[in-house]
């Protein structure tokens, strides 16, 4: 995902997040000072430092329980950026477990057709008080700073967001991501891994709401927490769950539903 929006090609992302990249290799691969440019990829989420004469991702360095995720949710009136836009977003801040903020708003739409109102339950009369994207994707930026971005299929909410930014005059999102339904395929034995069926099967969140963006950041917030306590990896830090999540073991689905079973 980072390579959409990174200059570094691939070898050099996987170096940064393990065993360090050279300065000639970075500096061959972009044009500005390389000051410059660790401020400006600081400023959309990453943070990359020096140590010991090479460059890795800041998160290569941070404990888990020293970590500050950032579990996100969007509705939006459409999967085209170029035609549809988000009309709420939602994230909560979590460390060490523990929630230590929260951010959530509805965005001004003009246009909710009647199939997405079906499914979220958001009309466009329910956005009229609600700030212009650019107002809500500015605060959103600020509230989600550096921390780690996580969503269940991390790639939409994370790709959605990112070009929305730009087109209102952010900078593309650089954060390291993180997918909660990756890491649930690795730590959590289940038939399917949609985020209301592991609701129904786990009772992550008791008052899901499901396809509203704060209710959906709250289950995934249940599922987080239930993955990370079954973890039997050797974890020692951010960039070690990243890869964990993209390259652990998948574990071995039933092959009945259990729940239609149950009834």
């Amino acid at each position: 995902m980072l390579s959409n929006y990174f200059p570094l090609d691939a070898k050099s992302v996987s170096r940064l997040a393990t065993k360090g990249l050279p300065l000639e290799n970075l500096k061959s691969q972009i044009d500005d000072s390389i000051d410059f440019s660790l401020e400006l990829w600081r400023s959309q989420g990453l943070d990359i430092i020096k140590s010991k004469g090479y460059y890795y991702f800041s998160t290569k360095f941070i404990p888990m329980n020293e970590a500050e995720f950032c579990i996100v949710d969007i509705e939006t009136n459409g999967s085209k950026i170029d035609k549809h836009q988000i009309i709420e977003i939602a994230g909560l801040k979590i460390k060490n477990g523990k929630i230590i903020d929260s951010y959530e708003s509805l965005v001004k739409c003009a246009e909710i057709n009647k199939h997405i109102t079906a499914i979220t339950g958001i009309s466009a009369k329910d956005t009229l008080d609600a700030s212009p994207l650019k107002d809500v994707l500015y605060k959103f930026k600020l509230f989600l700073g550096d921390a780690v971005f996580i969503a269940h299929d991390v790639k939409f909410d994370y790709k959605f967001i990112s070009q929305s930014m730009q087109k209102i005059g952010l900078e593309p999102l650089l954060n390291r991501s993180l997918c909660s339904l990756a890491l649930a395929e690795r730590t959590v034995e289940s038939y399917r891994y949609a985020l209301s069926y592991l609701n129904d099967t786990f009772r992550l969140n008791p008052n899901a709401n499901h396809h509203r963006a704060m209710s959906d950041v709250m289950t995934t917030y249940g599922l987080i927490k239930l993955s990370l306590e079954n973890i039997n990896e050797n974890i020692n830090n951010v960039e070690d769950l990243i890869k964990f999540s993209k390259e652990g073991k998948r574990l071995k689905r039933p092959k009945f539903d259990p729940l239609l079973i149950s009834k």
